[in-house]
């Protein structure tokens, strides 16, 4: 991304007391949009100055690797949120004191002061992707989850260490990762600009009409995305080491239909077969990263939110 990055991208309130929605964005350094869409957002908000109960807050990933347009300096900032690196006393990677300055930022808002606490976390991915709901299926996540028009996979912080959305339920907050499409697309940013004006309505009470005008964005992501809301549960993932050599078979997207024996990928030379069918989740499309592919079942189908 160009120019400077703030840590704190945004704060708005209308001087009402209620409950906190803190937005996370660029996590990822080649995952830009939901910093794009927080601009937005704040950019109408203290133009229009709607009311709403309680505060809005963005907060800035690796900006380090952002601004490099980079997944990451040294290790991964969505796989150290663990509780030996939380006990540190000094940082041993780039990553490691980004964490660092997140965490003072996100101390500023203190739980004594809000009703409750609600998160958001922006993501992208490498291949294209219908937007979708990541859950982790503590506090009253998967419940607030079912409120917004898009997929939800359950199971994904359950396989992944050190994600800070896994962080930030164990702080007793309720929320959700949302990923909003391929990276750097216009749709991406669409997408998060939406989830974050439904955010605000639902847990700030924002009523979006007195908006300057209303965002098509929101509209337009239940239309779609998905006119059909689905849950899925992960039950396969094919990870890999550091060095190793993968290469997925090209044209996946998310939640595409896959047979039991189709060809998936080559890892070190080996051809890999999908031992069930399913639908295809995250296959990697980019130089970095530990996880190949995920494979998907759905669980049930529900209606989506409307507003």
């Amino acid at each position: 991304m160009k120019g400077e990055i703030s840590r704190v991208v945004g704060e708005y309130s209308s001087g009402k007391s209620g409950h906190l929605l803190l937005v996370t964005a660029g996590i990822h350094g080649n995952e830009p949009s939901g910093v794009v869409a927080l601009q937005r957002v704040f950019k109408e908000l203290h133009q229009c100055r709607p009311k709403i109960k309680g505060t809005l807050v963005g907060i800035s990933g690796n900006r380090k690797a952002l601004k490099k347009n980079v997944r990451y300096i040294d290790e991964d900032l969505n796989r150290i949120w663990t509780a030996e690196n939380l006990k540190k006393d000094m940082p041993e990677s780039s990553e490691q004191i980004e964490m660092g300055h997140i965490i003072g930022a996100l101390n500023r808002y203190s739980p004594k002061d809000y009703d409750k606490r609600y998160f958001l976390d922006c993501h992208t991915t490498s291949s294209e992707s219908l937007p979708y709901i990541s859950v982790q299926v503590v506090n009253d996540n998967e419940q607030w989850a079912s409120r917004f028009p898009a997929h939800t996979v359950r199971g994904f912080s359950d396989l992944i260490e050190g994600d800070i959305d896994h962080y930030l339920s164990d702080q007793g907050m309720t929320g959700f990762v949302f990923e909003g499409g391929q990276h750097e697309s216009a749709a991406a940013v669409e997408n998060h600009e939406a989830m974050i004006w439904l955010a605000l309505m639902e847990a700030l009470g924002l009523d979006l009409e007195t908006l300057s005008c209303y965002p098509r964005c929101v509209e337009n992501l239940a239309a779609k995305n998905a006119s059909e809301k689905k849950t899925f549960d992960i039950v396969y993932r094919h990870s890999l080491g550091m060095d190793d050599e993968f290469k997925m078979e090209a044209g996946f997207k998310n939640f595409d239909k896959i047979d039991k024996e189709q060809l998936l990928a080559l890892h070190n030379g080996k051809e890999i077969r999908s031992e069930r069918e399913g639908y295809i989740f995250m296959p990697l499309y980019q130089n970095k990263g530990t996880d190949g592919f995920f494979i998907v079942e759905e669980v049930s189908t529900t209606v989506p939110t409307t507003h």
